[in-house]
C-alpha cells in the first residue's frame, strides 16, 4: 500500500492515437515496461498473438487469459475498439477505462450472450450494482466486427455502438449526498482491452452463473486452437480538447495533490513518468537492482502485472497455469502471469517495507464488480 501521494509514479499524460492492431509491434510484456510512452503502445500480460492482420487476445486451458494496457492515460475523451469477442460458457471479454483510484467505465461480453454489450461504471472502485446497463440487439459479436466507443467528458458518458449511442449517462445524476460528492469516473484512465474466465472453478458461484456457466477447458474450440480468443482491430484514442482542468493534457504527467482522488485534485504537470527499474516509486525514481549478483534481482518479486481480478476490473481468475503454447501462424508478444499474483502495473505507488512483495506498485485486495457477479470478490486476486 502506498504511504505517501509522492510514493505514487507520474502517470503519462493523453495522447491523441490511432493505434492498428495489425502487428504486437506496439506491445510491451510488462516485465519490461518501465513507464515511457514513447516506446509502446501497450504492455501485456498473457499472451497476445498476430494473426491475420489482427490481434488475439488469447485465453489457453487453465490460464487467466491476457490483458493488454494503454501506457498513456486519458483524462476526459473519446476511445474506439474493434472487437471481435470471445465466445463459450464461462469466457468473458473486456473493453474498458480504469482509473489508478479505481475510476471505471467499461464494455464487457459474456461468451453465451452474443448479441449483449454489458455496460457499467464505478466510482473509485465503491461495489454499487445498480449501474449496469445492457446494450442489446447487436449482430453476433463473434462472428462479426463491431465498433464500439466510450464517450467521456466532465458531464456524461456515452457508449456506442456501430457509431449509435446506447446508453447515455449523466454526472448530474450521480450526487452522493452521504458522502457530498458525484460517484462518476473522473480522474485520468488507461485504455484496457481482455479475455478472461469468468466460468473458472477458482470463481465464486455468482461470478461464475454471471459468465454464463462454468468455463470448458475440453472444449472443441480448445481442441482446435489451443485457446479461447478475441480478435482486436484499430483502437484510436482521443483526447478531451480544453484549455483548462478537468481534461488537460498540456504537461507530461498526472498526478495527484490530495488524497480524495477526484478531478479537482489532478494536476497535469511535467514530472517524469519513468522508473529506472521496478523497484522504482515515486520516491525514489532512480532506485536499481542490487548491483551484487544478478541472483538477488531474480529472487525479488518486482514484476507487476495489470489489473487486478474480478468482473468490471478486467477480472481474471484466482488460479491458472501456463499459458501454453501459440499456433506456428502467430507471433507472440508478452508473457503468462504468476497464478499466484495476478496483480496490476499502473503507474502507481511503492511498498514502504524492503521486502520480497512487488515494489513499485501499490498492492490492495479488490472485490469484483460487474452485476451479478459483484456479489462476490473474486478469491486470491491483488490489485496494485
Amino acid at each position: 500500500m502506498s504511504f505517501s501521494l509522492d510514493s505514487c509514479v507520474p502517470e503519462p499524460v493523453c495522447q491523441d492515437r490511432t493505434l492498428k492492431m495489425d502487428s504486437t509491434d506496439g506491445i510491451v510484456d510488462v516485465s519490461k515496461y518501465l513507464g515511457d510512452p514513447s516506446k509502446a503502445d501497450w504492455v501485456a500480460q498473457g499472451t497476445p498473438l498476430s494473426h491475420n492482420g489482427n490481434v488475439l487476445l488469447t485465453m489457453p486451458a487453465n490460464s487467466v487469459g491476457t490483458v493488454l494496457a494503454s501506457t498513456v492515460y486519458m483524462w476526459y475523451g473519446n476511445v474506439k475498439a474493434r472487437i471481435k469477442t470471445g465466445k463459450d460458457a464461462g469466457v468473458v471479454t473486456a473493453f474498458i477505462l480504469l482509473s489508478d483510484v479505481k475510476d471505471e467505465i467499461d464494455f464487457e461480453w459474456v461468451g453465451t450472450e452474443l448479441d449483449i454489450a454489458q455496460t457499467n461504471y464505478y466510482f473509485q472502485g465503491i461495489p454499487d450494482y445498480t449501474h449496469s446497463t445492457n446494450i442489446t440487439g447487436l449482430s453476433n459479436t463473434n462472428d462479426n466486427w463491431h465498433e464500439y466507443e466510450i464517450r467521456w467528458t466532465p458531464d456524461k458518458i456515452e457508449w456506442l455502438v456501430d457509431g449509435k449511442v446506447g446508453r447515455t449517462q449523466q454526472k448530474s445524476s450521480t450526487w452522493n449526498a452521504t458522502a457530498n460528492q458525484w460517484d462518476f469516473p473522473q480522474t485520468p484512465a488507461r485504455v484496457q482491452l481482455s479475455i478472461w474466465p469468468g466460468g473458472s472453478d477458482k470463481n465464486a458461484k455468482g461470478t461464475i452463473d454471471w459468465a454464463g456457466g462454468p468455463i470448458d477447458w475440453e472444449s472443441d474450440d480448445i481442441k482446435k486452437d489451443g485457446y479461447y480468443y478475441a480478435t482486436v482491430g484499430e483502437v484510436s484514442i482521443e483526447c478531451y480538447k480544453t484549455d483548462s482542468a478537468p481534461g488537460t493534457n498540456s504537461g507530461k504527467s498526472y498526478t495527484y495533490n490530495n488524497v480524495k482522488a477526484t478531478n479537482d485534485t489532478v494536476e497535469d504537470g511535467n514530472k517524469d513518468t519513468v522508473l529506472k527499474s521496478l523497484l522504482g516509486t515515486g520516491l525514489d525514481m532512480d532506485k536499481d537492482y542490487p548491483s551484487s549478483a544478478s541472483a538477488s534481482q531474480s529472487t525479488q518479486e518486482v514484476i507487476p502485472g495489470l489489473s487486478g481480478g474480478g468482473p468490471g476490473t478486467n477480472g481474471q481468475a484466482a488460479a491458472g497455469s501456463d499459458s501454453g503454447s501459440s499456433g506456428s501462424s502467430a507471433t507472440n508478444a508478452g508473457s503468462a502471469p504468476s497464478a499466484a499474483c495476478t496483480a496490476g502495473f499502473q503507474q502507481v505507488c511503492g511498498s514502504e517495507d524492503g521486502g520480497s512483495s512487488n515494489q513499485g506498485v501499490r498492492q490492495e485486495r479488490v472485490l469484483g464488480a460487474s452485476a451479478f457477479a459483484a456479489l462476490v470478490a473474486v478469491a486470491g486476486m491483488l490489485w496494485l
